[in-house]
């Protein structure tokens, strides 16, 4: 990944983050490793943990952010997740999330947030 691509990363979680919080969220972790997968954000509201995949673009030349979360992403996240549940037992509500952000130079950032994309 080069470093254009990562710092728009950054700035989509970032970004995602804040609306995550101003829709009554709480963050509990973000960039959670384990092994070779990695989960964004983590967060919790209403006794859910959220799991949320961020992808950020700043143009839709590739295509939208949403349509890069392939079955490969979603696993490790799965992966990612149960060993995260596995030492946090108290949750027992769980959803894995997405937020496509589209970032443009003269508009203020898109969000597109879908919720509970399996189970």
């Amino acid at each position: 990944m080069n470093l254009g691509n990562k710092n728009t990363g950054i700035k989509g979680e970032d970004l995602t983050t804040e609306w995550l919080i101003n829709n009554d969220f709480e963050i509990i972790a973000r960039n959670h490793r384990y092994k070779h997968s990695e989960v964004d954000i983590i967060a919790s509201k209403n006794n859910v943990l959220h799991f949320v995949e961020v992808k950020t673009r700043t143009n839709e030349v590739y295509g939208f952010p949403e349509e890069s979360v392939g079955t490969k992403k979603m696993n490790a996240l799965k992966k990612a997740a149960a060993a995260y549940v596995e030492e946090n037992p108290q949750w027992k509500y769980l959803q894995f999330d997405v937020m496509a952000v589209t970032l443009s130079k003269n508009n203020a950032p898109a969000f597109f947030f879908i919720e509970d994309v399996f189970f």
